[in-house]
């Protein structure tokens, strides 16, 4: 290691209110309280994604009785206050909510209290309500706001946090220790608020802040306030003195490489029921952690707000940077963060605890390199990396103050494998067939490349579109962001002769998902002339973009495949044509290069299926409507070779040549590609599948 050098800590974000008079005066109150939720979980500074919760009791009609009654409304189960829509509020009786107490005997009984709940729903609103429900319920305050954001947390979960709440807010702001979510946690709360009663919130330990007041507005600024103070003081103790006690690794120039490279090796390693997706971040914060003189000893402490463990697991896995070319050193990191994983299962599972999860690690910290996250989808892969960030924010503004606390282990452990986050999972609908899975289309901005990936993408791919149509292929992007997430899709400007832009789109998407399970290889171009008018430049353009960009983008494509031979292996689905298969008047240039493709494809076939890689093609024909190839001269010209018009002769030509006589279309050939890239074709390789509504000359037997 080197010595530590001198550096300026990164400060935390000072939020200030966003109220706005005008639009509040148009709302109605629960209305306010969206608003007013919206406003917190839309700043990052006050919570992170899914955190938190806020509530107000509201004077109702009882629609049964027609009297008025004051009703809870509360954020639901698994909702984000920065996202949610008024359908995402639990509503309860409170006169219910309250009589609940006489079955409550103690800590014991929080998980029964949980099932009480449903019983307290008002107007029949399916929202399930939290656990964090009697945390508002049993407070006497008309607004409650409950917030988990970073400088708090530093506060929280330091050695000195209850003594810099006190000397921050003078004692306006109680302390109360650990305790997990739920019902003693609410009765612990009340209590301490009817015996303090100038206290205008509480800090709790290891969680958040809770605070309230008479109006929605006075409650927002109220929370905003606190944050802000907290963030203060934590900034003045941070220019005192360097951050995780100086930085000792530098920021490699070569990071991002170097995550492209090791991203797909790591994900191979990481065997289990699915596929996972990576996500890199080189962040400010990733980077300042990482390369730290105390990164080692924090890291192995885990994370402390529960919000932030969920999501990230019992602790990260750190790698030494020096080492990550040697597969055994990291295949031997994964091992040992299994057996870690087992043996903290082991150590604190209860009687009735459910089986243990994925073993695999989620977080993974290189120094100089920055965070990765893998996870089953690419969403929350992203949260996890934003909420270690989170929990990297908060071990840095506890240090400044005393010394960090993590969870207790055993707590961490209730925590993961509480029966109620259990059931929770269990309700969870089956993940679509390929969620996990990284796609790469070439031309992906023409009609059947755009089809294949929103196939892909329906059925919870993520894909990498590649194109050398840079505004084409963005505004296909942009599409499928607004339908689909901007999660699971990212575009690359790639012309596939070009070897150097292939392989850069393929480590991005190394590096944006983390490996390669699917490549489709559409990208082409369509050329007719006699072969007396075929000139050497024609000839040539067809075999560098039908031939040589296969070759070039299977190259790049087998080192990410192999590496997934445990989890299933991989598949290549080539783009081919009939006119690969069956000879083509006038076309002899664009014929062969296609045949020499779909030759490619067997072998690659051969050399694939000892790494479980299976290379399929698909050969289409006459697909007009929706394909660019057919608004250029490609049109004109095979209009001429059969001594027809090029309008709509030509469809009709091609319709009522096939044996079928109906027109093929971009999203027929993507359902082809489809059956060829995922399981139910699995024992499948080396063949074609024409999609061409019949056409005899073209049968590949």
């Amino acid at each position: 290691m080197q010595n530590p050098v001198s550096s300026a800590a990164i400060p935390f974000a000072v939020p200030s209110s966003r109220w706005d008079d005008g639009v509040a005066a148009t709302l109605s109150p629960a209305e306010l309280l969206l608003y007013r939720s919206n406003l917190l979980g839309s700043d990052l500074t006050v919570t992170n994604f899914g955190g938190g919760n806020t509530s107000a009791k509201i004077r109702e009609i009882d629609p049964l009785t027609g009297d008025q009654v004051d009703v809870l409304w509360v954020k639901g189960s698994g909702g984000d206050i920065g996202s949610m829509k008024i359908d995402g509020f639990s509503t309860l009786y409170q006169d219910k909510l309250l009589g609940l107490e006489k079955h409550y005997g103690g800590p014991d009984d929080d998980d029964k209290m949980v099932g009480y709940l449903p019983h307290c729903t008002f107007n029949l609103n399916p929202r399930a309500a939290s656990i964090d429900t009697p945390l508002h319920s049993l407070l006497p305050f008309a607004h409650v706001d409950h917030v988990h954001p970073d400088a708090i947390i530093a506060l929280a979960a330091s050695s000195g946090g209850e003594a810099a709440t006190k000397e921050i807010w003078g004692g306006k702001i109680g302390w109360l220790p650990w305790k997990r979510p739920g019902y003693t946690l609410g009765v612990q709360l009340r209590d301490f608020v009817k015996a303090n009663p100038g206290v205008e919130g509480v800090m709790l330990a290891g969680h958040g802040i809770i605070c309230w007041a008479d109006t929605a507005k006075s409650c927002y600024e109220h929370t905003v306030q606190l944050i802000a103070d907290a963030a203060k003081y934590l900034n003045a103790k941070l220019a005192e003195k360097p951050a995780f006690g100086g930085q000792v690794v530098s920021p490699n120039p070569d990071r991002a490489a170097i995550a492209a490279d090791l991203m797909p090796r790591l994900r191979g390693l990481m065997t289990g029921a699915r596929t996972k997706v990576g996500h890199y971040s080189d962040d400010a914060e990733a980077l300042e952690f990482v390369g730290s003189a105390e990164f080692l000893r924090l890291a192995a402490l885990g994370t402390s707000c529960p919000d932030h463990f969920l999501r990230t697991k019992i602790a990260p896995l750190p790698l030494d940077p020096a080492k990550l070319q040697d597969d055994a050193y990291l295949a031997d990191q994964i091992a040992a963060y299994r057996d870690m994983y087992a043996a903290y299962y082991e150590r604190c599972k209860r009687s009735n605890s459910p089986a243990m999860r994925d073993a695999n690690p989620i977080v993974v910290l290189v120094p100089g390199v920055g965070r990765i996250t893998f996870a089953g989808d690419k969403t929350t892969a992203r949260l996890a990396g934003e909420f270690y960030g989170n929990a990297i924010n908060v071990m840095r503004g506890a240090e400044a103050i005393g010394s960090y606390i993590a969870l207790d282990e055993q707590e961490a452990f209730d925590i993961e494998y509480w029966l109620l986050e259990e059931a929770k999972l269990q309700r969870m609908p089956k993940p679509k067939p390929l969620v996990g899975k990284i796609a790469l289309v070439t031309g992906g901005a023409g009609g059947i490349g755009a089809a294949t990936a929103a196939r892909l993408l329906a059925d919870g791919a993520c894909v990498l579109l590649a194109d050398r149509d840079a505004n084409a292929i963005e505004e296909v992007r942009a599409g499928f962001a607004k339908q689909f997430g901007k999660d699971v899709i990212r575009a690359a400007v790639c012309d596939v002769t070009d070897e150097a832009q292939v392989q850069a789109a393929f480590d991005d998407c190394a590096r944006e998902f983390g490996g390669l399970d699917i490549l489709v290889a559409n990208a082409g171009i369509a050329s007719s002339a006699p072969i007396e008018e075929t000139t050497v430049a024609l000839w040539r353009k067809n075999y560098d973009v039908l031939a040589e960009g296969y070759f070039l983008t299977a190259r790049a494509a087998f080192p990410l495949m192999k590496r997934m031979k445990e989890q299933g292996g991989a598949s290549i689905v080539f783009i081919g044509s009939k006119n690969g298969v069956a000879a083509a008047t006038n076309a002899s240039a664009y014929a062969s290069a296609k045949a020499a493709a779909n030759h490619l494809a067997r072998c690659l076939a051969l050399e694939g299926a000892p790494f479980g890689i299976r290379v399929n093609t698909v050969n289409p024909d006459a697909v007009i409507k929706g394909s660019k190839i057919w608004d250029g001269d490609w049109r004109k010209e095979r209009a001429g070779a059969h001594g027809i018009d090029s309008g709509k002769e030509l469809e009709e030509h091609y319709r009522q040549r096939s044996m079928l006589k109906r027109d093929v279309l971009p999203s027929d050939i993507a359902e082809a590609v489809y059956f060829l890239a995922g399981d139910m074709s699995a024992k499948s390789t080396g063949n074609m599948i024409n999609v061409d509504a019949g056409n005899a000359q073209a049968f590949t037997r």
